[in-house]
């Protein structure tokens, strides 16, 4: 049995303790009390919890997060701004690469080239040897699967004819060309390019802004100028020059127009298919044009040069570097701009011409070199122009599309 002598029963101290906040219990009362307190079995009474305010986990959570960033976020930038600064110096490095086997691979094909048609004038065999010499390596790299196959269908074999067919052009063409005058006249010629590109594009419905017009006047007044101070000047070179122009402006207006919807064919695949297809076209018409003249003319060209290594080293470089330097350009186009890559195509010129002149040590008159200035730096301006008008159609499409 429990028994308890409890003097105080209610007073206003053991009031105060029932709301104390900590704990409630018989020792609190009887010392608020100021009274004697007997019990002959301890008992406790049932203990009020303690209530404590803590922080919400997920609020330390976040004020930790906040205090890291702080302190480290500086660090963490820095860091992304590094790799993005590594990024683009590899990128701008292979970039540089590419323009520069660019450039190496077009000179020498513009100097073994010139050295074959000096000994061997026959510049059709030589064109045609040019693209056999593309369509194996492409064969090659298809075969091994070094490159991957292009998915070759009736339509687009339909869509590539009309390519195909002036890309022949513009190459035999140029190939005459060279075969009659200095390197450094036909690329002067062909740097007028340009002129011929905005002519037939506007009579195919095309428009041009004023300053396009404008940027043109210089190249037609450059290449006049040029081609009347030209020391080896000869008709056939410069007829040779422009025509080749025709056929390159005429195969990348119907290119763009042919084969849009083949976009799943990438631009060294689709070069590799024009080589195939422009032999198929140029090599019946060579054997036509020039095939009687072959044997005499190689047995000549063997006994100027003296050793038939030499000769057939000049044919098979020309062959192998033709390509070589259209596959580069095709892979820096698929890397940069075309306003870069127009600027990089105008400075090519302007590299072959001197290296050109260097080599084979062509007489320039001062009109003369004015005259390839002008030239040059009219497709400089046009490549400008066009790059703007292209910049004002993409925004006019995005408009329309927003």
């Amino acid at each position: 049995m429990i028994s308890l002598n409890l003097s105080a029963s209610l007073n206003p101290g053991l009031t105060r303790t029932r709301h104390n906040p900590t704990r409630f219990s018989p020792l609190h009362a009887a010392a608020a009390a100021d009274k004697p307190f007997s019990c002959q079995y301890p008992l406790s009474l049932p203990q009020i919890p303690t209530l404590q305010i803590r922080e919400k986990p997920f609020l330390s959570i976040l004020k930790r997060s906040r205090s890291v960033a702080a302190a480290t976020g500086g660090e963490f930038e820095s860091s992304e701004e590094a790799a993005a600064k590594e990024n683009k110096k590899a990128k701008n490095l292979q970039l540089g690469i590419v323009f520069g086997l660019w450039y190496f691979q077009n000179i020498v094909f513009n100097i073994f080239n010139k050295k074959a048609l000096n000994v061997f004038p026959y510049p059709w065999l030589l064109a045609s040897f040019q693209l056999f010499a593309g369509s194996v390596w492409m064969l090659v790299l298809w075969s091994f699967k070094l490159y991957p196959c292009p998915k070759i269908s009736k339509p687009f074999i339909v869509a590539l004819l009309g390519p195909a067919l002036f890309h022949t052009v513009g190459h035999i063409s140029a190939c005459v060309s060279f075969s009659k005058v200095a390197v450094s006249f036909t690329h002067v010629i062909k740097s007028a390019e340009p002129v011929f590109s905005v002519i037939f594009s506007s009579f195919l419905g095309d428009t041009y802004p004023l300053a396009v017009w404008l940027s043109i006047l210089p190249i037609v007044m450059g290449c006049s100028l040029a081609a009347v101070t030209e020391v080896s000047f000869n008709l056939g070179g410069l007829s040779g020059a422009m025509i080749s122009n025709v056929g390159f402006v005429l195969r990348n207006i119907y290119s763009k127009r042919s084969l849009q919807s083949f976009k799943e064919i990438d631009g060294l695949n689709l070069y590799g298919c024009i080589s195939i297809l422009s032999l198929v076209y140029l090599f019946p018409v060579a054997v036509f044009v020039e095939g009687s003249q072959w044997v005499q003319g190689y047995h000549k060209a063997i006994a100027s040069v003296g050793k038939p290594w030499t000769f057939y080293s000049w044919v098979l470089l020309s062959g192998v570097f033709y390509h070589l330097y259209n596959q580069s350009s095709y892979q820096a186009l698929d890397e940069i701009s075309p306003l870069t890559f127009s600027v990089g195509n105008t400075m090519k010129r302007v590299v072959v011409i001197v290296s050109t002149v260097l080599v084979f040590r062509n007489p320039v008159r001062p009109l003369n070199a004015l005259g390839s200035a002008i030239a040059i730096f009219g497709t400089f301006l046009y490549s400008q122009a066009t790059a703007k008008k292209k910049k004002i159609e993409a925004g006019d499409d995005d408009d329309k599309k927003n």
